[in-house]
C-alpha cells in the first residue's frame, strides 16, 4: 500500500514541474518578443554607422545615427 502513495505523489511532483517549466518558457517567449523592436533598432545603427563611417570618423557617425548631429557640429 505505501508504494502507491508514494507513486501518486511523484506523479503531482511530475505535473507541477512540468507547468512550471511551461509557465517559464512561456515568460522567455514573451520577453524575447518584447525585446524586438530593441534589436530591429540596433540592427539599423549599426549599418548606419557602417554608412557613416565610411565618410566620417566614427564618432561623428554614431552622433549622426542617433539624429544629434547637429548638437555637436563643428563650426
Amino acid at each position: 500500500m505505501p508504494e502507491a502513495k508514494a507513486k501518486s505523489t511523484l506523479n503531482w511532483t511530475s505535473l507541477f514541474n512540468g507547468l512550471a517549466l511551461l509557465i517559464c518558457g512561456i515568460g522567455l517567449a514573451l520577453i524575447a518578443v518584447s525585446l524586438r523592436p530593441v534589436a530591429k533598432w540596433a540592427n539599423y545603427q549599426t549599418i548606419c554607422v557602417e554608412q557613416e563611417s565610411v565618410k566620417a570618423p566614427i564618432n561623428w557617425a554614431v552622433r549622426k545615427c542617433n539624429g544629434r548631429s547637429k548638437v555637436y557640429q563643428v563650426k
